[in-house]
């Protein structure tokens, strides 16, 4: 495979994002509901359709991590009727301060009801003993069967807020739902010869779907650092004994060490952004990308 060039990635992730998000036009009246990341907004749109205008206050390429909202999106939550939340670093901060812009403003937990795995750096894929318990992976988006109780919260929210459309987003959260079936067989049948694959990632964010699909990520970062001379050469020997030949690297952090990785076992860089808005055709691609891999 050939490594992906992240500015011709970025452009024709910035069209496809474009045109998707084109057909779901909000009507006149239509309420405004804020979410954290682009991949809550497709949720939202396929439930909420042209009675939802919705706005997305992390903007593709920037990190939910560190992000701090501009002046105009947090004037933009006086006239917003729903925030849809999901778990990610920055809402620790901003949540509180949100809240006291727009008191009358419902704040709905997109992640309710989902235990979540301890984050964990390189060695430990997860290893809930060896990790940081006050820490959780906010990549929940990630897994269709996620995905569900994700599209279950939101229905609970778009009603609450606004029960007259009551009937419309229940007829389309089940199109959703069933759509989410399809593709979690499909990727089941794409990665059914793959169980125990170990797949390389810079930021460990596809835990969820490891976790779904009997996969190993293995994240190259350590602690949220790039790793030291010493840590990369184990790395280098992990994925030479794994039999690894493409690194995943993530449009928001640097492929700095993901490139020096791939150049000693001979292999590739493909960027797989795990905050794109075409939520569904994302995981397929993801899966398919990872399959290729293992061959």
């Amino acid at each position: 495979m050939m490594p992906i060039n992240k500015a011709v990635f970025y452009a024709v992730y910035v069209f496809v994002a474009t045109v998707l998000q084109g057909l779901a036009s909000p009507v006149a009246g239509a309420m405004t509901v804020f979410v954290s990341i682009e991949p809550q907004k497709y949720i939202v749109q396929h439930i909420g359709r042209q009675w939802v205008d919705v706005r997305v206050m992390v903007p593709p390429g920037a990190s939910p991590h560190t992000y701090e909202p501009k002046p105009a999106q947090m004037a933009a939550l006086a006239d917003t009727r729903l925030f849809l939340s999901i778990g990610v670093a920055f809402e620790d901060a901003w949540l509180p301060r949100f809240a006291a812009i727009n008191p009358g403003m419902r704040i709905a937990a997109s992640d309710q009801d989902i235990k979540k795995l301890p984050i964990t750096g390189h060695g430990n894929h997860h290893d809930a003993s060896q990790a940081d318990p006050s820490m959780h992976d906010p990549h929940i988006w990630l897994s269709p069967p996620l995905i569900k109780i994700m599209a279950d919260n939101t229905l609970e929210a778009l009603i609450a807020v606004d029960p007259a459309h009551a009937d419309h987003f229940k007829t389309h959260h089940a199109s959703l739902l069933r759509e989410l079936d399809t593709l979690d067989r499909q990727i089941r049948e794409l990665l059914a010869d793959a169980a125990g694959t170990r797949f390389m990632v810079f930021h460990p964010s596809w835990g969820y779907f490891a976790k779904t699909y009997g996969l190993i990520q293995v994240p190259i970062e350590v602690g949220g650092k790039e790793p030291k001379p010493a840590q990369l050469q184990h790395l280098i020997r992990e994925a030479r004994a794994a039999g690894i030949k493409v690194i995943f690297a993530q449009p928001q952090f640097s492929d700095r060490s993901a490139q020096v990785i791939a150049q000693a076992i001979d292999g590739s860089v493909i960027v797989a952004d795990p905050l794109a808005f075409d939520l569904m055709n994302n995981l397929l691609r993801q899966a398919e990308a990872i399959m290729q891999a293992a061959r």
